[in-house]
């Protein structure tokens, strides 16, 4: 994949809070969305969780819509906002300072944050070496016969986590080139021809 794709140099975002708020406002959208929605919160200098709770929902609502179900992502931004506000003072910094086995799982108490997002944001924003898998990974694993395509979300990160060195660059780009193999060739109905992967299917053909 790294040779078709070369480094992905992926999350975009130019601060952590930006990285954070682009893993929530993803969740069923595309990039192309997200980005519309991130930078209409940029245009009015609205990317930190204190000027989010301190803006009007039904404006914010209106700033998100771009990315889909903005009712529902705007509840989970300030919710993030919220407890960022209450626990790190607002600082993302503070936040990633925490050891990993507390952290993760006082994001995932936040409502609507859940292991993918979650992941993203310790990945991500946190510098934390953690594996992200989301539907690309399951999908593409799944059509070359390594794992069943029902295989849950925490056992897809430990299989990786054990069998990929440890090493929070590789991760964040092993993650990125998956989430671009996916997004060019391994859609819904998948395009092999041409796929960095194609090689590696048995007999040619997606299972």
């Amino acid at each position: 994949m790294r040779e078709h794709f070369g480094l992905t140099h992926w999350w975009p975002g130019e601060t952590p809070f930006e990285i954070a708020t682009g893993a929530i406002l993803t969740q069923n959208t595309n990039w192309y969305n997200v980005e519309k929605a991130l930078n209409n919160l940029k245009s009015q200098n609205l990317l930190s969780p204190a000027a989010i709770l301190n803006t009007p929902i039904e404006h914010m609502e209106t700033l998100l819509r771009p990315s889909g179900y903005f009712r529902v992502k705007t509840h989970r931004l300030r919710q993030f906002s919220l407890y960022l506000m209450e626990n790190h003072n607002g600082d993302m910094t503070r936040m990633a300072a925490m050891p990993l086995d507390i952290l993760r799982p006082e994001l995932l108490s936040i409502h609507g944050i859940g292991p993918e997002t979650a992941d993203d944001i310790l990945l991500y924003a946190c510098d934390k070496s953690v594996f992200v898998v989301d539907t690309y990974t399951r999908r593409i694993l799944s059509r070359h016969g390594l794992v069943p395509a029902t295989i849950c979300y925490e056992a897809l990160r430990s299989l990786y986590e054990d069998h990929v060195e440890n090493d929070l660059e590789l991760y964040k780009d092993y993650h990125g080139q998956i989430v671009y193999t996916g997004k060019d060739f391994c859609k819904s109905k998948p395009n092999c021809t041409g796929c960095p992967l194609e090689p590696t299917l048995k007999h040619g053909q997606p299972l």
